[in-house]
């Protein structure tokens, strides 16, 4: 979805994920436990950017790694310039993350909190992951999603939590097309509150 509102708006695109992902797997890579704050925050300092491309990024089990080693603050703070020096690009961006309106971009004219009800995330990840060739069950997937959330909105650097002033976009009972729509909307919403129009 944030893909289509950059391709909408003309805007340079960045799923900050896929940094803390890449991040995660170099830890891996490594035979470092993503635990180990320093580490971690070594593989942040040094990230191979080829490994924004592996296959492996988007595994079950990198997900976990992304998950743990995004909740170091060192780790956030070394990834912090990349994220806000992209976000701050002469004529804007679209950045997706969980810490982008109250942390990286607090100033964004435009701020959206996607969410869905857990099970229906758990459904679309599994589709994805079986259209990969994965074999998870959805169960798990699902236990893996709620653990996800859990530490991130429980960490103490830059929590997963709704900006003041996000709008609230929640996909549950949409398909992309129908949430793309709802996201421009809410999108040219916010500009027009702030007196601006959209590119």
């Amino acid at each position: 979805m944030a893909k289509a509102l950059a391709r909408h708006y003309a805007l340079p695109f960045m799923d900050t994920g896929k940094l803390y992902r890449a991040c995660g797997l170099a830890v891996r890579l490594a035979g470092h436990d993503p635990y180990d704050a320093d580490a971690a925050t070594r593989a942040a300092r040094t990230i191979d950017t080829a490994l924004l491309s592996d296959p492996d990024l988007m595994s079950s089990l990198n997900s976990d790694y992304a998950s743990i080693v995004s909740s170091h603050p060192a780790v956030r703070a070394a990834l912090f310039e990349t994220q806000r020096a992209f976000a701050q690009a002469p004529g804007g961006a679209v950045l997706d993350g969980r810490d982008i309106g109250t942390v990286i971009a607090p100033d964004a004219p435009a701020k959206l909190f996607v969410t869905a009800a857990p099970l229906v995330r758990a459904a679309r990840r599994h589709a994805e992951l079986m259209n990969r060739g994965a074999d998870q069950p959805l169960a798990d997937v699902l236990a893996d999603i709620e653990a996800r959330d859990a530490r991130d909105s429980g960490r103490s650097a830059a929590p997963l939590t709704r900006a003041a002033d996000a709008a609230l976009l929640d996909t549950s009972d949409l398909g992309i097309d129908a949430a793309v729509g709802q996201a421009i909307r809410l999108v040219e919403e916010a500009l027009a509150r702030r007196g601006q129009h959209s590119a």
